[in-house]
């Protein structure tokens, strides 16, 4: 397969530092299933062109497999590894271009952050679903497409299209980014992979999902194509997603990971986790009457959204350490176009850390931390503790926090792992409590626990809550 990256930026040789390799070389790779190239057929102060050429050898494909495999010697001569081509070229990517893809360019850290333009060309891509599965994957991400079938035959029109397309895209994006992108989306539009899935994959994929894949509209049948199918992983992915920073505004359901159903079938899915956990807090809410709430940790603002068009509570506020998060629960609001009594209820939305004491945390009857405490280093969780029961002193607190011992449930969570790279701790069932019975008895609070999710015999809930009322 061969896949070429071009660019018009200003110094345009200077792509040989994003992606750290010399333009005045041509460079040889060698692969466990082949030999990949990397040369510039266009090294231009205002046009560059690199090109990374993958020769795959069915021979090499053959001798990595282990003699525990079974049926060995048929494996020897029938496999399809060497037709999954993109999942090849992916791999190729990853090994090529590994500090590219991580966005380090020591001697230009300035440009590895800029977006440059960028024209990206696989003359023969594998695309099923044709070309208009292609736009789908890449428009959403900033991308100009052009996607056209490559036919059987030129000479014999009437055979009709073959399963390629050669794919062009061209926009203004991060190397790293682009790059990420393409290792993700190029199996996932050939829907096929050269190797067995581990746990591991998961990691991959949110890794290398980081920052677009969350928000992507196609993000379902995305990583359940790039995990095969694999419904333990593509579960574990697809919660890991509902916890990033730009989660869209619908929750990220894992329910979808399943097969889709026939059209007679008409079974309802289970409501994912991040709405029942929303749904609990409100029905607390409800059970202590409390009207006059603040979300202190709102992210993108889903909490409030749901909260304001309830009609049971009279004012609403959020706050969020995180200018992006606001961004996003801003848009999310949109107090321009909300029914007027929607927005009487949302009082303000503001930029705050809950480390420090802040007047406008005050003269609420409750507070709300939805899973904010594991993304606290555990010496300043003090702070947060006197500022939310001290300070701002609500009737009531709820608070959430994932269930440590669940995550034996997660088939692609590692053992020891935690569910989101940002999480400093989380707790087991008995270090959650023990932190609640402290934090009552220190600030005047009783404090009740209720299970979030489906409550499992062994291990509990995946979500515990804990509801302090005075």
């Amino acid at each position: 397969m061969l896949l070429t990256i071009t660019t018009s930026m200003d110094q345009a040789t200077d792509l040989g530092f994003l992606l750290h390799k010399h333009p005045d070389r041509v460079q040889r790779f060698e692969q466990s299933f082949g030999t990949a190239h990397v040369f510039y057929p266009d090294a231009g102060e205002r046009h560059c062109t690199a090109a990374l050429l993958l020769d795959v050898d069915p021979v090499k494909l053959v001798r990595t497999r282990g003699r525990g495999t079974p049926d060995f010697s048929l494996g020897q001569y029938v496999n399809d590894r060497p037709y999954a081509a993109s999942s090849l070229l992916a791999s190729a990517m990853a090994n090529v271009f590994r500090t590219a893809m991580r966005g380090r360019c020591d001697p230009r850290p300035e440009l590895a952050e800029t977006p440059i333009p960028l024209e990206i060309v696989l003359p023969a891509l594998p695309c099923r679903g044709g070309a208009r599965q292609a736009e789908r994957y890449f428009e959403p991400l900033g991308w100009d497409v052009s996607a056209v079938p490559v036919p059987l035959d030129p000479e014999f029109g009437e055979w009709g299209d073959s399963r390629y397309v050669t794919l062009t895209l061209t926009g203004t994006l991060r190397l790293a980014d682009a790059l990420n992108q393409l290792y993700v989306l190029l199996p996932v539009l050939d829907d096929a992979k050269h190797y067995w899935l581990a746990p591991d994959e998961v990691d991959k994929l949110i890794r290398s999902g980081e920052g677009w894949l969350a928000a992507h509209p196609d993000r379902n049948t995305i990583t359940r194509r790039y995990l095969a199918n694999r419904r333990g992983l593509v579960r574990t992915a697809l919660g890991r997603l509902a916890d990033a920073e730009d989660a869209p505004e619908e929750a990220l359901d894992p329910a979808e990971v399943e097969e889709e159903p026939a059209a007679e079938e008409t079974e309802e899915k289970s409501v994912p986790l991040a709405e029942q956990r929303m749904q609990a807090v409100v029905q607390a809410l409800h059970d202590e009457n409390a009207r006059r709430v603040i979300d202190l940790g709102c992210g993108s603002g889903k909490l409030l959204s749901l909260l304001a068009k309830d009609a049971f509570f009279s004012e609403v506020s959020g706050t969020d350490v995180s200018h992006r998060a606001l961004s996003h629960a801003w848009r999310r609001l949109r107090w321009d176009k909300q029914p007027r009594r929607e927005n009487d209820r949302v009082q303000d939305v503001f930029q705050g850390a809950l480390t420090y004491a802040d007047e406008r945390f005050r003269g609420y009857e409750a507070a709300v931390l939805m899973e904010v405490v594991e993304h606290v280093d555990p010496p300043r969780l003090a702070a947060v503790e006197r500022v939310v029961f001290g300070d701002a002193s609500p009737r009531v607190v709820v608070v959430t926090t994932p269930n440590a011992e669940h995550n034996v449930r997660y088939e692609g969570l590692a053992p020891g792992a935690m569910r989101h790279p940002d999480h400093r701790f989380e707790w087991t069932r008995a270090e959650f409590r023990a932190w609640a019975d402290r934090v009552a008895s220190a600030h005047g609070f009783r404090v009740r626990y209720v299970p979030v999710g489906a409550d499992d015999p062994e291990v509990g809930a995946p979500t515990q809550m804990g509801v302090f009322s005075r």
